[in-house]
């Protein structure tokens, strides 16, 4: 795999695309895990392409890991989440693991393991207060006790990275294996969108983690190394990938079931002017977003060549920039393609149902760190040039 370039490997998953959509509608319908479409990445080594060349693997960065959410967006944006925390956390072990913990790790993923975020928590004024504890005993282990909800990929993860919180209120991220004694994975997930990301609640009862598994949270936070920002890059491909996917579909559906309207004196509705205007509104939108977002992954990138205060404000800048850009296309091709479709594109027996699946998984997947927050930064930045703070959200 050492020997594939990162951009080759991120490319291998185009084929299969259409394969990865093809079912993508029906797993949606009747809330079916992507388990073999998530192997089949595991399989073609994709999901190791952010694996360090020291570590035998390809060495590519933020532009890579997006282009791929991204891709995967396109067709199915439930697959697509999954690499998402994953990609995350092999880049904080990365950043603050230890020796042995990215020896393991990295040998794993090369091997086609896949990493799954338990961090959010249900209870708590806000998500930062954590009430998962990690202490530490006097036989060389760490011991996490806890509850966590929403845990992407979770349900097919072969490793979690476990948010818990020592006794001197410090966060750190337990890195422990899917089958660990004392881990529990209840498939409960239940939005009204993105239904198949696999995310379930994690029970964890005194679980025991070698103590170099266990990871400083904020050494990758607090430094000049836009590991927020990666993160927000990761989820505004997916909110990009979800746009072109929809806007794709929506054409497909003007084509071939649609009727014109009869004020446009047209035979296709493809033909109708203010049809084809509305179009062009979101083919701007959609552009628009897909730009943004290979802006910000470079500016993500070059925090990870050369890290600085300078880098890791404009790639925090930049991905808040491309979150709004994609959170808006997202919703207003969801929503348009309604419009656009007509009456017909409301029934669940037309075309798969696809209009109402690209809005719900919209809707609910750009509910993930509001982008009104990514405005007063940038807005902070344009009027004082105060930089953004550094977070696993910005």
């Amino acid at each position: 795999m050492s020997a594939t370039l990162p951009s080759e490997l991120v490319g291998s998953v185009v084929e299969h695309l259409p394969a990865i959509a093809a079912g993508a509608a029906e797993r949606d319908r009747e809330r079916t895990l992507p388990r073999a479409e998530l192997d089949l990445l595991s399989s073609l080594g994709v999901l190791a392409v952010t694996v360090p060349t020291s570590h035998g693997g390809p060495g590519g960065g933020a532009a890579e890991a997006a282009e791929l959410v991204r891709l995967l967006a396109t067709v199915d944006p439930n697959v697509a989440q999954v690499p998402q925390s994953h990609f995350v956390y092999l880049r904080l072990a990365e950043l603050a693991g230890s020796t042995g913990l990215r020896d393991r790790l990295f040998a794993d993923v090369l091997g086609g393991a896949r990493v799954a975020n338990a961090q959010s928590e249900r209870g708590g004024a806000t998500v930062t207060d954590i009430s998962t504890r990690v202490r530490f005993d006097d036989h060389g282990w760490a011991v996490v006790d806890g509850e966590k909800f929403y845990a992407t990929g979770s349900v097919l993860a072969d490793w979690l990275a476990v948010l818990a919180r020592d006794r001197d209120s410090e966060d750190r991220i337990a890195f422990l294996r899917a089958d660990t004694p004392g881990v529990g994975v209840i498939d409960d997930w239940d939005a009204l969108g993105q239904r198949t990301t696999a995310s379930g609640t994690v029970r964890l009862d005194a679980v025991r983690v070698p103590l170099d598994h266990v990871a400083p949270r904020a050494t990758a936070i607090s430094g000049p190394y836009g590991y927020g920002a990666f993160a927000q890059l990761l989820h505004a491909a997916i909110d990009v990938g979800i746009a072109r996917g929809a806007l794709t579909d929506a054409a497909a559906f003007t084509r071939t079931s649609s009727r014109p309207w009869f004020e446009a004196g047209v035979d296709r509705p493809e033909d109708d002017p203010l049809l084809v205007q509305r179009y062009g509104e979101l083919e701007v939108a959609v552009r628009a977003a897909e730009a943004a977002l290979e802006v910000a992954a470079r500016a993500v990138d070059a925090t990870w060549r050369e890290p600085s205060d300078d880098a890791a404000t404009e790639a925090s800048l930049a991905t808040a920039a491309a979150k709004v850009l994609a959170d808006r296309a997202a919703l207003d091709v969801t929503s348009a393609a309604f419009e656009l479709g007509g009456t017909r594109s409301a029934a669940r027996s037309t075309a798969t149902g696809a209009h109402d699946r690209h809005w719900r998984n919209a809707r609910t997947h750009t509910l993930h760190d509001p982008v009104r927050w990514k405005l007063q930064h940038l807005g902070r930045w344009a009027v004082a040039g105060t930089p953004p703070p550094r977070s696993a959200q910005v």
